[in-house]
């Protein structure tokens, strides 16, 4: 049965594939396409963490840090960077530790 996903994979994936018994077709993507099909992959493995059982979060944030890193390669984000700006976030607007659900404002 041939179905189309046309969507980022992992680069083993192909192989998995083929080791199936299966067939793939694969392209190798522009930077600019790489850069757009890892944002979505971003949101993909976002939601997935979001509707993952407690058993499979940590799985599922796994794939999320995965496309994180990637996404820091495409983009020559050094993670300290990132931790750092996370920190300051923090600092400025705290964290989530006291379960606040924002009603409404006026």
């Amino acid at each position: 049965m041939h179905q189309e996903y046309n969507k980022l994979v992992r680069d083993g994936i192909p192989e998995i594939i083929h080791q199936a018994g299966r067939e793939c077709g694969v392209e190798v993507m522009s930077e600019a396409e790489y850069h757009q099909a890892l944002r979505d992959k971003l949101i993909e493995e976002a939601q997935e963490a979001a509707e993952a059982t407690s058993q499979d979060l940590v799985k599922e944030l796994a794939d999320l840090y995965e496309v994180i890193d990637a996404l820091c390669a495409a983009y020559q984000i050094e993670r300290s960077s990132i931790l750092a700006e996370q920190e300051k976030r923090h600092s400025e607007r705290g964290g989530f530790d006291q379960r606040f659900r924002l009603l409404w404002t006026q």
